[in-house]
């Protein structure tokens, strides 16, 4: 057998390892990525979920707020009347 073979056959063989390493990180990948996609889905309902949370709290602050002002405006005219 000449080198020449040996090579060829030298060659062949890493050939086919780093082919193999090659499918098995595609496939990792692809796995990572799907997770990633996962957890920014779940990431984006519950940020979601936290504006509507601030939505709400916004329109119940605003209507209390208001009466809190007309309170303080009623109370310091009853307090100039004594």
């Amino acid at each position: 057998m000449e080198w020449a073979h040996v090579l060829v056959i030298i060659l062949s063989v890493f050939l086919a390892i780093f082919l193999l390493l090659g499918i098995v990180l595609v496939v990792l990948l692809i796995k990572v990525t799907r997770q990633i996609k996962s957890v920014a889905g779940a990431a984006e309902r519950t940020a979601l979920k936290f504006e509507g949370v601030a939505g709400q709290i916004a329109a119940i602050s605003s209507p209390l707020a208001i009466a809190k002002t007309i309170a303080d405006i009623v109370i310091k005219a009853k307090s100039k009347k004594r």
